[in-house]
């Protein structure tokens, strides 16, 4: 079957490098987010004014949003990829959830990154402030809760197709998906876990991104 103009336009070398470094960037980022991360004790006053109020906190989550922006990109360039094999239905459903997760997602970072740097600021200047009672208000507001696990879950969905994308499509390696869908599938869990695992998992996720990173750069010289 005649592949669409859109389609076409889509799979042009530069456009699919375009996609290849927006994965490689956001891998990077996506180390970074839990490495320059503060991992003071949040569960007392002293230990969250410190993590909340200080400028590594603002950086590390921004590195985070910055990489939840580019991996749908990313996802974009993929399906430019395969859109001409019978993996082309699994690669759109995971540009879409794609989107989807990633603007769920982002509010909830958007708050924890300026709001809670904003009231850890207030504390640590000796404001008023019952640092514990807002930050928990913050992240556990029932709305905001909610649509930051559903953003993130598909997320994973969309990591999860996109690996099956890849494993069906026969014009890239099978496996080249699997670190990438098993660090978004970890990311929800891996907020309930210690600090070292969180950054084991920064790397996890980092080394998917730049291993599908590297499979759209060597298709695109094809």
């Amino acid at each position: 079957m005649e592949p669409s103009r859109t389609v076409r336009s889509l799979v042009t070398a530069p456009r699919v490098r375009l996609g290849a470094l927006a994965f490689a960037v956001a891998g990077v980022l996506f180390v970074l987010y839990p490495a320059v991360r503060p991992w003071a004790d949040e569960s007392t006053a002293e230990g969250a004014t410190a993590a909340l109020g200080s400028t590594a906190w603002v950086y590390s989550h921004l590195f985070a949003m910055v990489g939840f922006v580019l991996v749908p990109i990313g996802l974009l360039a993929l399906y430019g990829v395969v859109a001409r094999t019978r993996a082309e239905p699994v690669a759109l459903a995971a540009v879409v959830a794609g989107w989807l997760g990633a603007g769920l997602t982002l509010p909830y970072y958007g708050a924890e990154d300026f709001g809670l740097h904003a009231v850890g600021r207030a504390a640590a200047d000796g404001g008023a402030v019952d640092v514990l009672d807002l930050a928990e208000a913050v992240r556990f507001g029932p709305v905001a809760v909610t649509t930051f696990g559903i953003g993130l879950i598909a997320l994973g969905v969309a990591a999860v197709l996109a690996a099956v994308a890849i494993w069906r499509s026969g014009v890239l390696p099978r496996a080249g998906g699997l670190l990438f869908a098993a660090g978004f599938v970890l990311f929800l869990p891996q907020f309930y876990t210690p600090p070292a695992a969180r950054i084991g998992h920064g790397v996890l996720l980092g080394a998917g991104c730049l291993w599908v990173a590297w499979l759209l750069w060597r298709s695109a010289r094809r």
